[in-house]
């Protein structure tokens, strides 16, 4: 079976590493709204500025790392940001062990901490790429991207009940050992990598920081991907905390039904990951990258519809299975295409771009359709979410574009780096 395809032992580590640092993520998942509320008594204006600003200014401090990123080995860059976020992330228990964490740290450390995850995301995908054969990268990110869904599932029931017992800030103590354990993972893939080259001198230059917009934003199938992904994605978050509002205020729902009804769901992730690589092979990467990103987009408006007690559990509970499903499935199609896409000198520029305009807009929507939800009420805000996410499907590559040639990509790089 293709998909049981061994794709070698240094892919096996790297594998490996990122699903300690997935199920420490999952585990700790909400750690820091939780931490905010239970320990320091913040408001909701507080919990929403820690969940935008955070991912906000992490966004903007990443912006010089994907040209520091290109240009240096990504196995250690990877290893560094683990080390990063672990330190990050120990600070909190220890400042609440000491009796002195404050908000403030609080939102420095998202900040770190989000900031970094970009910076590895843009090493890994490059990794990958120089790592994985072009033919298995497909199975490859499917790997991951189930890897992602099976934590969600775990992750956070088993989170809940580590916080009930040992105290608020259990989850980020395991959510930092597990950046320790990624970092010993990747420490062990092995091999050897040779460093980058770059011409015109070791400075950071103006032209390297937009590079990857400037790849994206010419190219016909990675500029309508990058609308549709940043608009879709946006318009999905930023109705979340929108339902927790709505089922835990206005309807009623206990803490441990919203959490079932919204992590029971992601199962639908790991079977869409599981098959991304057999639709593919059997209809075609265009055909399933369309009909993924069309369904995804005509789940998310049947939300709107959630009543009281067991009905609006199943309710929301087919809505996000639906809605994770075609994720699962489109999503390592599209960080398949981006690979494919884009030659290996600028690969880092080009995730980081990608992750960068990702995160703004998700905490601008968030912000944005928290006001409209405090205008109007949190169901019409997730209605108008739910109408808008019926378009974004027009913002998907029309037709299918083949990959550009290595050699040609690679002059493009030699004159970029010229200039």
């Amino acid at each position: 079976m293709t998909g049981g395809r061994t794709l070698g032992r240094r892919f096996g580590w790297l594998w490996g590493a990122y699903a300690v640092s997935a199920y420490g993520t999952g585990f700790g998942f909400g750690a820091f709204p939780l931490i905010a509320v239970l320990v320091l008594d913040s408001g909701p204006t507080q919990v929403a500025a820690l969940a935008a600003a955070g991912r906000a200014v992490g966004a903007v401090v990443a912006v010089p790392l994907g040209p520091w990123v290109e240009f240096h080995r990504k196995r250690p860059v990877m290893i560094a940001m683990d080390l990063v976020r672990f330190t990050a992330l120990m600070s909190v228990p220890a400042a609440f062990a000491l009796g002195r964490l404050g908000f403030v740290q609080l939102l420095a450390v998202s900040v770190v901490v989000a900031a970094a995850d970009i910076a590895f995301k843009a090493a890994c995908g490059a990794y990958l790429k120089a790592l994985v054969p072009p033919g298995d990268l497909l199975i490859a990110n499917g790997r991951f991207e189930s890897t992602t869904w099976s934590a969600t599932v775990v992750g956070p029931p088993l989170g809940g009940a580590a916080i009930g017992v040992f105290g608020p800030v259990a989850t980020v103590v395991a959510d930092a050992v597990s950046y320790l354990l990624s970092a010993l993972g990747l420490r062990a893939v092995g091999g050897g990598e040779p460093r980058p080259e770059r011409g015109g001198g070791p400075r950071l230059r103006a032209g390297d920081l937009v590079e990857g917009w400037r790849h994206i934003l010419r190219h016909p199938v990675l500029r309508p991907l990058l609308f549709n992904t940043v608009l879709a994605n946006g318009l999905i978050m930023a109705t979340e905390p929108l339902m927790a509002v709505l089922m835990l205020g206005r309807l009623g729902f206990s803490p441990w039904e919203y959490g079932l009804a919204f992590a029971a769901p992601c199962v639908g992730g790991l079977i869409g990951a599981r098959l991304a690589h057999r639709l593919v092979a059997r209809f075609g990467r265009h055909p399933v990258l369309l009909a993924a990103g069309t369904l995804r987009a005509c789940w998310p408006v049947g939300l709107v519809f959630v009543a009281p007690g067991v009905p609006g559990i199943v309710l929301v509970m087919v809505v996000q299975f639906g809605l994770v499903t075609c994720c699962g499935l489109f999503n390592p199609v599209v960080a398949t295409s981006r690979l494919d896409h884009t030659a290996p000198g600028r690969v880092a520029r080009t995730l980081t771009a990608w992750s960068v305009s990702s995160s703004a807009a998700i905490a601008a929507l968030t912000a944005l359709w928290g006001l409209l939800a405090a205008l109007t009420s949190p169901r019409t805000a997730i209605a108008a979410a739910g109408v808008l996410l019926l378009a974004t499907p027009l913002l998907l590559p029309r037709r299918e574009h083949t990959a550009g040639t290595e050699a040609g990509e690679a002059a493009d790089d030699r004159v970029i780096s010229r200039r």
